[in-house]
């Protein structure tokens, strides 16, 4: 009889055939697409490989692999047996990656010879990539992931920051600290971008103070290519190599240089690729002067003159705007725009008055600066908010530019945001749906009727679902607490206080964001007293998970953050008031998934969207927020709860006001007596009941496969050369 062998192919699951570098270049194939990073069967995979080092190197696997060798991966593998997890991953990667049936195909096949060039200054699109700060840049990220998804023809350009935005620490005192890191860049999936001569693309921008020079580095986002310029190169003065270090630093200068790099450098870019763009879409204003080379290639191609190219590039053009107050755009004086527009506007063939106008709202005055937000709404043939009340505050912001028409009709639509579904869902409660919804649900997430079969979801397993998770998230909490604690020195009685902060029964509220003033993280301080009943009810017990950064230059904001961080040290706080540090993608994601709350207090009208509390939502988390940004249009007095009445007084401090006593109200009177209102089966079933309502009738709306869609058919189409779009000038 033949001794077992337990290093076979069948104790082991090793493959026939497969040697250790396959099995190692399958599982390096697998870690240089961002592909991977909206798969929990292959974050799992690499999890497994080694889960303290995974932790500690960011989730990110080229950094893990880099540590093995591929025979001790294949020994790895062999002790784990996970040689056809790793197979079936390749495979399912390469399978999407070569589909010939997307939606795209189906549905817009005519960009398929003429892709959208989609250009943002950041992308969130994973935190081993650190090239975001925040909600614009997730936003972007998830935008080309379902681009990716549902087969958009789409290449996106942006800029590669090696120190990306800053590491957030507070001192003891609870004081924002800001650290610079360099990226370690030999352990990003960066790749040169090559022309089809295999030669390394270096792009050149002239401005009248010298030339700045450019590498196009490119990364793979599924099916979507991803762009980056870098000017760290000998060729540029020590200034420029700086220049693209960090992700909104620096003065005007600076700003107005990286921009002139990401617009103009962008279209040169896919210039020297050979990418002739269909639809040219720019996120914001910060890249509108993509459009004046966009032009400029038009003229030199075609022999146009300046208004005819102009014309034909602005029916190829899609602007979005984010920002619903008028500081919150880029302004730039005359003497910039001379140094670093004269050049191209030379080639352009207009004058400087002529070029200034194109950036004011009244051309005739000359004291006005250049607003890059102006250039894009007049150089577009489609402009829009990111809801439908943005939309409403950006055709009164911007009403002067069209003052013979009444506001209603100022030519801005709203396409309102989405979350990438696959992204911001716990792999838990995904397979809580997979068993429950119908087979196509994920690929078509943005399809109302697929979301109802929630309904039919047993309560007790939906409810159990979201407690795992919510535990996660403690668990969580606990670590990165303790750790902050022991980082700044403290004694060991509050390190061990650390490893046991908040309550996994208890009511948790969440509130992640930037802490600009406007976003009143403090309010749910306004009543101090209150809020400590509130909070210390020895039946129904409430506590508060805040995160957040304030940019560098704001002092208001990182006060804001200090005082909701120093309530650790007051006995009525100091379990029910937490502060992570250091804000990013993988914090959010451990909060949209575990809290039962997701609280959003904006000064109305001046969110413009806000997507994090749609993540909650993928995730069975109530939203409790302001009736401001996506919430006005999504809130139905049953699938969340609502602060105010959606108005808002002359007087901010009368606003401010009124909105925390109700936001006291709503706490005190509909969310904890709902939450704690359970029965004989130990279960909150009006809370379940509200939470699937949330489920269902919000998660297809506000996904990015919808806003992906409706970009497409609306904006991208007709740009190309399909039918109208819905607003047209």
């Amino acid at each position: 009889m033949t001794a077992n062998n337990n290093s076979s192919p069948q104790t082991t699951g090793k493959l026939v055939g497969i040697t250790p570098q396959g099995l190692y270049s399958k599982c390096v194939a697998l870690a240089n697409n961002l592909w991977w990073s909206w798969h929990p069967e292959v974050i799992s995979l690499f999890r497994s490989l080694d889960p303290i080092r995974w932790r500690q190197l960011g989730h990110n696997p080229i950094a893990l692999l880099h540590e093995f060798t591929p025979e001790r991966l294949e020994i790895r593998a062999a002790e784990l047996v996970l040689y056809t997890r790793i197979d079936q991953a390749y495979r399912r990667m390469t399978e999407y990656m070569t589909a010939r049936t997307t939606w795209a195909r189906r549905n817009v096949g005519v960009l398929g010879s003429q892709p959208v060039a989609y250009f943002s200054l950041e992308f969130g699109i994973h935190e081993s990539v650190p090239i975001y700060s925040g909600g614009l840049g997730v936003l972007s990220g998830d935008h080309i992931k379902s681009a990716s998804g549902l087969g958009v023809p789409l290449v996106a350009i942006g800029l590669f920051y090696n120190q990306g935005y800053f590491k957030q620490h507070l001192d003891i005192e609870g004081w924002q600290q800001e650290e610079y890191i360099d990226t370690p860049v030999q352990f990003l999936p960066l790749e040169s971008a090559t022309d089809q001569k295999g030669n390394k693309v270096t792009v050149e921008v002239q401005t009248r103070s010298g030339t700045i020079y450019a590498k196009v580095r490119q990364l793979h986002v599924g099916r979507v290519r991803l762009l980056l310029l870098d000017t760290d190169l000998e060729e540029n003065q020590q200034q420029d190599r700086q220049l693209t270090s960090r992700l909104y630093g620096g003065d005007n200068r600076t700003r107005i240089r990286q921009e002139i790099v990401s617009g103009i450098g962008g279209v040169r870019a896919l210039e020297a690729l050979g990418i002739r763009a269909g639809v040219y879409h720019l996120n914001e204003g910060h890249n509108a002067f993509a459009i004046l080379e966009a032009t400029r290639l038009r003229m030199e191609r075609d022999g146009k003159s300046f208004d005819q190219a102009a014309s034909e590039i602005a029916q190829k053009t899609v602007f979005t705007t984010h920002t619903p107050v008028p500081a919150g755009h880029d302004r730039f004086d005359s003497s910039l725009i001379d140094e670093h527009l004269g050049p191209l506007r030379e080639q352009l063939g207009i004058d400087h008055g002529h070029l200034m106008a194109l950036g004011r709202v009244d051309p005739s005055n000359s004291h006005e600066t250049f607003c890059m937000t102006v250039l894009g709404l007049k150089m577009s043939r489609y402009a829009n908010a990111v809801a439908s009340l943005h939309g409403v505050v950006s055709r009164k912001m911007w009403h002067g530019l069209w003052p013979q028409l009444p506001e209603e009709k100022v030519p801005i639509g709203h396409i309102t945001n989405g979350v990438h579904v696959p992204s911001w869902m716990a792999w838990q409660f995904n397979t809580l749906l997979e068993r429950h919804m119908p087979t196509s649900w994920s690929a078509e997430s943005y399809d109302p009727k697929e979301w109802e079969a929630v309904h039919d979801i047993d309560p007790g397993e939906f409810w159990e679902t979201h407690c795992a998770l919510k535990n996660l998230l403690v668990a969580f909490v606990r670590r990165r607490v303790s750790r902050q604690c022991r980082r700044r020195g403290e004694a060991d009685d509050v390190i061990d206080r650390a490893r046991t902060i908040l309550d996994p029964q208890a009511l948790t509220i969440g509130f992640g964001r930037r802490f600009a003033t406007y976003k009143r993280a403090t309010l749910v301080l306004n009543q101090i007293e209150r809020m400590a009943r509130i909070c210390n009810d020895p039946d129904r017990p409430v506590q508060f998970i805040f995160a957040g950064k304030a940019h560098p230059a704001d002092k208001p904001g990182k006060e804001f953050i200090q005082t909701i961080a120093n309530l650790r040290n007051d006995p009525q706080f100091a379990n029910r008031f937490v502060f992570i540090e250091d804000y990013d993608i993988n914090v959010c994601r451990h909060m949209v998934q575990g809290v039962d709350v997701w609280l959003n207090t904006p000064r109305r009208p001046l969110e413009a969207s806000g997507t994090s509390g749609m993540k909650a939502v993928l995730n069975g988390g109530l939203n409790l927020s302001i009736l401001d940004g996506w919430w006005a249009e999504a809130y139905d007095g049953t699938n969340g709860f609502a602060i105010s009445r959606g108005t808002s007084h002359t007087d901010d401090t009368v606003t401010d006001k009124r909105d925390a006593e109700s936001l006291f109200d709503v706490l005190e009177h509909e969310v904890v007596p709902l939450y704690y209102d359970i029965d004989e089966h130990g279960l909150p079933m009006k809370w379940i009941e509200r939470m699937m309502s949330s489920v269902s009738s919000l998660a297809w709306r506000f996904s990015a496969h919808r806003m992906v869609a409706d970009y497409t058919t609306d904006a991208y189409l007709p740009a190309a050369g399909g039918t109208s779009c819905k607003v047209e000038r």
